[in-house]
């Protein structure tokens, strides 16, 4: 049985790793994100039908969708202005989850919106935890500082 120290030696680690985790949370969900998006525009990765189409321009909502996709996910990628862009990203994930999935079923199995689902509460959830280490908002003025009262408060 593990010592009252030891554990609370290795929650300490644990505390101290909590932003890169973070991060690679955040750079992998701005990725995968990112990749439906170009999908969708550009008919890479399978294109938006797995046939290598595209969404046509203007379409509503598919290609603002898209958009939304690309952008926030790359935007969530590195990092910078994450929680505006995981928020906008949310939102979008949500409208397409309740506009087109859920009339299908009621839950995310019987109406293929797992992915919606997922996405909308992982970039939610970006909102109210920041980026993490390693962003881009993290070298400018009011990131930085949010970034070392995370460091500091972690390393009381």
């Amino acid at each position: 049985m593990p010592s009252p120290s030891s554990a609370s030696s290795v929650t300490a680690r644990l505390d101290r790793a909590r932003p890169y985790a973070l991060a690679l949370f955040r750079v992998a969900i701005g990725l995968l994100f990112l990749c439906h998006g170009a999908a969708k525009l550009a008919g890479v990765l399978g294109g938006a039908d797995g046939s290598g189409g595209t969404v046509p321009a203007g379409t509503w909502p598919y290609w603002y969708a898209a958009v939304i996709e690309l952008v926030g996910g790359a935007l969530v990628l590195v990092g910078l202005g994450t929680r505006a862009a995981a928020f906008v990203s949310s939102g979008a994930m949500a409208y397409a989850y309740f506009s087109a999935h859920q009339p299908e079923g009621l839950f995310p199995m019987e109406n293929g919106g797992e992915a919606a689902a997922l996405f909308c509460w992982a970039l939610f959830l970006l909102v109210f935890t920041g980026p993490g280490a390693l962003a881009v908002d993290g070298l400018f003025g009011a990131g930085r500082r949010a970034a070392e009262r995370e460091q500091s408060t972690l390393a009381a």
